[in-house]
């Protein structure tokens, strides 16, 4: 049967042409019970490893729906090598953040605690899961992790060599000359986005970073942006600077 809807499911199995695999309980759930898929209907399917297939549903249970695979539709992108550093904010935020980082090419989410971190739990299985459906709505073949928190001196003692950290400074805001593009244009190799906490970092930090060998300093404009809309700028900036957009 002809591919009705271009419906995108991420499975934890093996993918290969003649595999056979059953969804779990909330998938069934959704596929069967929710879109009303049936026997024979086919979905697009990935697992962040073996690329996109395709497959047609062979049982339709409403708890325990069965697929076969096909012909593999993409091959496996490689991981981007982009990380973005935040320090964790409201639940609903940090849902938003996971999502947006993913739907924006990001490799690797790592929360980190600062000192005016105000959230001091963080709910990574969440994360995690709210990665997974941006990754299946957007045509991503690759999940970015999440990482646990981490101390950012612990961050910044640990940091592996060669990768930039672009630090969105908001002591540059409206300074010229430090325009992201200006800043990050010539940069190669991997990199992470750090953005700071509602309140910014102390100074403590701010020197901490600052006098880190692989921060790149930059402003994100004229005014002071919460931290989830700074992570939407900065990311944004990146691809069409650095990244996956320069070259569209």
């Amino acid at each position: 049967m002809a591919l009705e809807t271009r419906q995108r499911l991420y499975c934890d199995a093996a993918l290969h042409n003649g595999a056979e695999l059953t969804l779990n309980r909330d998938q069934s759930h959704y596929l069967i019970n929710v879109l009303r898929y049936q026997t024979g209907q086919e979905v697009l399917i990935f697992n962040g490893v073996d690329g996109e297939f395709r497959a047609s549903i062979s049982v339709a249970d409403r708890k325990k729906a069965q697929l076969s695979c096909h012909e593999q539709t993409r091959p496996q992108d490689p991981m981007p090598n982009l990380t973005l550093v935040f320090a964790p904010i409201k639940k609903a935020r940090i849902d938003f953040i996971a999502e947006k980082a993913t739907e924006l090419g990001v490799g690797r989410i790592q929360p980190v605690m600062t000192d005016f971190t105000q959230v001091s739990r963080v709910n990574t299985d969440r994360m995690a899961a709210n990665a997974i459906e941006a990754a299946e709505q957007t045509g991503r073949t690759t999940i970015p992790s999440v990482d646990q928190p981490i101390s950012l001196q612990n961050l910044l003692e640990d940091w592996p060599e060669g990768c930039h950290i672009i630090f969105c400074d908001e002591d540059y805001a409206g300074t010229a000359s430090f325009a992201f593009h200006k800043q990050v244009a010539s940069l190669k190799g991997p990199a992470a986005i750090l953005i700071g906490p509602e309140g910014g970092f102390s100074p403590r930090e701010r020197d901490m970073i600052r006098g880190h060998k692989a921060a790149v300093p930059v402003s994100l404009g004229q005014n002071i942006l919460r931290a989830d809309t700074a992570m939407l700028a900065a990311l944004s900036l990146w691809q069409g600077v650095a990244g996956d957009w320069k070259d569209a």
